[in-house]
Formats: C-alpha cells, structure tokens, sequence
C-alpha cells in the first residue's frame, strides 16, 4: 500500500496528526475537566488553526472542531488514541457524504469516453498516461486523444506517453479544432473496437471564458457522436494549490458536468485536508489520487485508506 503525504526525497516531515497532537490537545482529557475552561478554548482554537492550514476548508473544520468539543465534554474521547481515530472517521465520513463513488464509470458498451480537464500545471498530461497505463494493465484497449490544441508541444507529449504505455494515438495540430480530434478518435475507437477513449483538453485558466465555451464544444460534440458520452468528465487538480482549487473546481463544474476528481502532488504535501474541501464544494466524488512521479504511482481513491495516511504518526 503506497505511503501518501510524503516528500519527494523522502525526508520525514512532521504529520497532521503531529502537529495536532503536539500543539492543540496534547492532554485530550483536559476538555472533560471542571475548570478548564479557558485551556479547552485555547486548545480547541489551535486545532481550528491546524485544520485551516491543512486546508480542510471552513465548514468542514468547524464541524470537526465542534464535534471534538462536543464528544470530549461528554468523556467519550479521554485519549490520544481515541482522539486520532475519532479524526479519522470525521475525513472519511465527510469523504464518504454526498456524491462519493469512487469507481470509474465504464460504459455498457465500448467505447467508454473520459475527457480529462483542468488547469496548466496540474499534471493532466501525465494522470492520462498513467491512467492509459493502468486500464490497459487491467486488459483494456485504449486511445488517446490530444484535442489539447491550445498549448504549443501538448500533442507531442501526449504522443511520447501513447508510445511509452503502448496505447493508440489520434492528434492533429496545434491550432486545430479540438471538438474535431475528440470526434475522430471516437470514429477510430468504434472502427478499431477499442475499449476507452481519454480526451485530452487544453490547460484552461478557468477564469477564461473563450477556453471554457470551447471545453463546452468538446462536451458537445462528443455527445453527438455517442449520445450516453462523455462517461466521465474527471477534473484534475494540483493538491500543493490550497484554496484555489476549490475557485477552480466551482468554475469548472458550472461549465461542463464533472463527474469526478483527480488530485495530483499528494506526495509533495501535508495539506491533504483540500482532498476534503473539494469534494464537499461541489459534492463530486475523488477518484484518484496521484502519489509520485512513476507511471504506477497513481491510486483509485479509498476513503478509509486515505484518513488514515493523511493523519498517519
């Protein structure tokens, strides 16, 4: 099972679970005690903090924080034990409301479609490769399709990972009509009998509405040609980002249907709390996580796996 939240050299870093435990509620039991008032205050304030910088958003962290005070005021949390397993229930429980199915919706019949979206820089052109990479561990046939015309070399990088995986390629060129490549590699799928096509699209600023009205082409067209498609509409995000993720992830899902997410650079940081307050932004389920820079390192997201890694000791 891989280890998340780690650096990339692997120089241990001081955990959530840490920096909680160190400094907000070292004595737990201290919340039931007559008196204490004032230290409860102090206490539960610093982990208000903590879950901030963690990135867990503010409703979520101020539900975390009641229900903390609450369970400790009533003697059901008196330990350091206790205390880091009730924390693990809240993220996965907040992981697990609402829209939450992890699994990857394959369509009934072949082609399955799943057009990838997101912002430059957040590793959209590699979660591709490495997804081609694991379905076609798992058997299946895939085509990859570069309609990322805007972004000079795109084509070309989607290429060297079609070949580097060993998967189909359909591109044309740069400044080209991107709706028109999704479409054309929808046409080779159904002629070659291929199992799953993954569309690329351009890096879009999500502030940019001429980018975002082409994405909603895309979308378009690719429902003309299959009228149940896309199957999935996966959002990737860079998790090192904070707050501004969520501004990206409410741009996007108002554009186009997103289906799922994709958080990326999990390894290089401790802020594992924005896995959390993206999903309940727009109540769409995490699917993957990617944990590192190999082609395998990209894992289907497990909701009880990953509370337990983000507050690991």
């Amino acid at each position: 099972m891989t280890r998340l939240f780690r650096r990339a050299d692997d120089v241990p870093k001081r955990s959530l679970w840490q920096r909680i435990k160190d400094i907000a509620l070292t004595d737990v039991a201290v919340v039931a005690r007559p008196g204490a008032k004032r230290a409860v205050e102090a206490s539960l304030e610093r982990l208000e903090e903590i879950l901030l910088d963690a990135d867990f958003g503010v409703s979520t962290t101020l539900r975390m924080v009641a229900d903390v005070e609450r369970l400790a005021k009533q003697g059901e949390v008196q330990s350091e034990e206790e205390y880091l397993d009730f924390l693990q229930l809240c993220v996965e429980r907040a992981l697990q409301s609402g829209n939450a199915d992890p699994s990857l919706r394959l369509a009934p019949n072949a082609p399955t479609v799943i057009v990838v979206i997101g912002v430059n820089g957040a590793g959209k052109t590699t979660f591709i490769g490495k997804l081609a990479a694991q379905l076609k561990r798992e058997g299946k046939s895939v085509v990859l399709a570069a309609a990322d015309t805007f972004r000079a070399g795109a084509i070309s990088q989607l290429r060297l990972w079609a070949e580097r995986v060993g998967v189909e390629f359909v591109g044309g060129q740069q400044g080209g009509d991107a709706a028109a490549i999704a479409f054309d590699a929808i046409d080779a799928a159904l002629s070659r009998g291929l199992d799953v096509v993954i569309v690329d699209t351009a890096g879009r600023l999500h502030t940019s509405g001429n980018l975002m009205d082409e994405l909603k082409k895309v979308v378009r067209v690719i429902q003309k040609r299959l009228p149940d498609a896309p199957h999935e509409v996966l959002l990737v995000l860079d998790g090192t980002i904070g707050q501004n993720a969520v501004a990206q992830a409410k741009t996007f899902a108002a554009a186009v249907p997103v289906s799922g997410l994709v958080v990326t650079k999990v390894d290089g940081t401790a802020k594992g709390g924005i896995v959390v307050a993206v999903h309940e932004a727009i109540d769409v389920p995490v699917k993957f996580i990617g944990v590192g820079e190999k082609v395998g390192d990209l894992e289907r997201f497990n909701a009880s796996h990953f509370a337990a890694q983000l507050l690991a000791s």
